[in-house]
């Protein structure tokens, strides 16, 4: 049977050491552990584990292959959905998760998939309004409304004036507003779980502890390149139809080197000439670069996971200085701990563009209008008829009513 937590206390550590796996970069094996509803230590008949994560959403993953059965008759754990599991590499704490799915076969062969609590973001759908508020006020006001635990929320500084989200998931409406965050202060923030919280820190510039390098931990590597995505210039666009507001920001090195190749971006219409300058910069400086893929299989190290930083080097493919970590998958299996990474020069944190027309905003804006020259024809007739001021009268009524709408 899988032992206790009070059994695991006692255990002796010969029996730990055949449940060593993994490795570090060039170091010592690792120790494994995996603790299912706070009960049983269930490390001995692990297969593999894999544990993974990605900058575009807000949880990490584990899964692991486990033999459930000890006489190929009868299952050694009934594992339920929605438990607990936790996931530990010499004796730290790496992920604690709910289970989701599990599937078994006739030979007790099982397969476990688990998420951290921030899974819950992309499993709950509402329509929201915030008027004034930052992306950090958003952030805890959607987490005290579902009832998900929060550790420390960063102040984002941007104040938002308006945001109107419909029908989206937790995570869209955040990444939304981050999103606009950036859009204005070039300030980056990313959301993980800790001890099953959520916490949203500021991506700065970190300082590089890990390298990756050909001949020493790197066993394979795959570099492209593009500037199908970029942008020379950028023209923001705001304001009103009656009043217009835009501005155009452009590279001249990147232009005369790759050509002209512009972007469009529409900003709030409550957005400054200031403002709106901001973002055409902020905007040409996300695009205006060369468009880069790298992806690395190497020796395992734990703390190189999605949105951390890495110097790799490898000479075939010209994989030269620091990098960001996009999407990483650990794997722990047969007694040797590897990772596959997919890297990126720049900091690809995950968008969501908001629009802010709206289809009924939009014609009760066309209904004014029209209703605004019959008024002033009216006006400028002198005399008409008291009958045609009575009849735009009630049209602006009516408009006014199918906007409260």
């Amino acid at each position: 049977m899988a032992r206790t937590v009070r059994e695991e206390q006692v255990c002796n550590r010969s029996e730990s050491q055949r449940t060593q796996t993994g490795a570090k970069a060039g170091d010592s094996v690792m120790e494994i552990k995996l603790l299912y509803d706070g009960k049983y230590w269930i490390e001995p008949l692990v297969k593999s584990a894999t544990w993974s994560g990605d900058v575009a959403q807000p949880h990490r993953t584990l899964s692991i292959s486990y033999s459930n059965t000890l006489n190929a008759d009868d299952k050694r754990i009934a594992f339920e959905l929605g438990k607990e599991l936790r996931f530990y590499v010499d004796d730290v704490g790496l992920f604690r998760g709910v289970i989701f799915t599990y599937d078994i076969d006739d030979k007790g062969d099982t397969t476990i998939t688990a998420y951290d609590e921030n899974v819950y973001l992309t499993k709950n759908v509402d329509t929201q309004k915030f008027v004034g508020k930052t992306a950090g006020a958003i952030v805890s006001s959607l987490c005290k409304s579902f009832g998900i635990p929060v550790g420390t929320v960063a102040n984002t500084g941007y104040v938002i004036p308006k945001l109107i989200l419909r029908d989206m998931s937790l995570w869209d409406m955040i990444t939304t507003a981050l999103t606009e965050t950036r859009k204005q202060n070039n300030r980056k923030f990313i959301v993980y779980s800790r001890e099953g919280k959520l916490f949203l820190r500021e991506k700065k510039d970190e300082i590089v502890r890990w390298m990756l390098e050909d001949g020493v931990n790197i066993t394979s590597a795959r570099r492209s390149q593009s500037i199908e995505e970029m942008r020379t210039a950028v023209k923001a666009q705001g304001g009103t139809d009656e009043k217009p507001i835009t501005s155009t920001a452009k590279d001249a090195a990147l232009i005369k080197k790759y050509g002209m190749m512009q972007h469009v971006e529409s900003a709030d219409s409550d957005a400054t000439a200031s403002q709106i300058q901001q973002l055409a910069k902020a905007k040409l400086k996300e695009l205006g670069k060369v468009g880069e893929d790298v992806s690395v299989d190497a020796l395992g190290i734990t703390q190189v996971v999605a949105g951390t930083a890495v110097y790799a080097f490898e000479s075939m493919t010209d994989i030269v200085g620091g990098y960001y970590v996009n999407a990483d998958t650990h794997t722990f299996q047969n007694g040797t701990h590897t990772m596959s990474l997919t890297l990126s020069k720049t900091d690809d944190l995950p968008k969501l563009e908001y629009e802010e027309s709206e289809p009924k905003k939009e014609a009760a804006k066309k209904k004014k209008k029209k209703a605004k020259k019959k008024s002033s024809k009216a006006n400028n007739s002198g005399n008409g008829s008291t009958m045609k001021v009575l009849d735009v009268v009630s049209e602006m009524e009516s408009i006014r009513g199918g906007a409260k709408k």
